[in-house]
């Protein structure tokens, strides 16, 4: 049986939801707010990932600490920019995206608050 790396998973993970949200925006009318809208939406997603990575290769706790909080606020940047694409496409729907960022914040957060409390305790 094949032991899994969690590190790999959640990375596999925002790779897979950088990718989502990349279909999810070539399906959208094209036109001037939705320009502006993607153009974020993109980045932040994108953000997500390539900051998880970077605190897989961080240089200590700081970094890995500091690597994962960008992650996380880009999460919440993500969800913010999909409610807005929400807003200027009323027909077409992002819940799943919203609660896939969602579950990702938590997840963030999750791993932040235990490295913060191992920090903690070993002082």
């Amino acid at each position: 049986m094949l032991k899994t790396d969690k590190k790999f998973d959640l990375e596999e993970r925002t790779l897979v939801f950088a990718k989502k949200i990349i279909n999810f925006c070539k399906k959208l009318p094209s036109n001037t707010v939705n320009f502006k809208l993607i153009d974020q939406l993109v980045r932040s997603a994108g953000s997500i990932g390539a900051n998880y990575i970077e605190a897989n290769d961080s240089l200590g706790k700081k970094d890995f600490i500091l690597h994962l909080r960008i992650a996380r606020k880009e999460t919440k940047e993500t969800i913010f920019w999909l409610k807005l694409v929400n807003e200027s496409n009323k027909d077409i729907f992002s819940e799943e995206l919203i609660n896939e960022a969602t579950q990702l914040r938590n997840i963030f957060s999750s791993i932040i608050k235990k490295v913060d409390i191992k920090s903690q305790s070993n002082q």
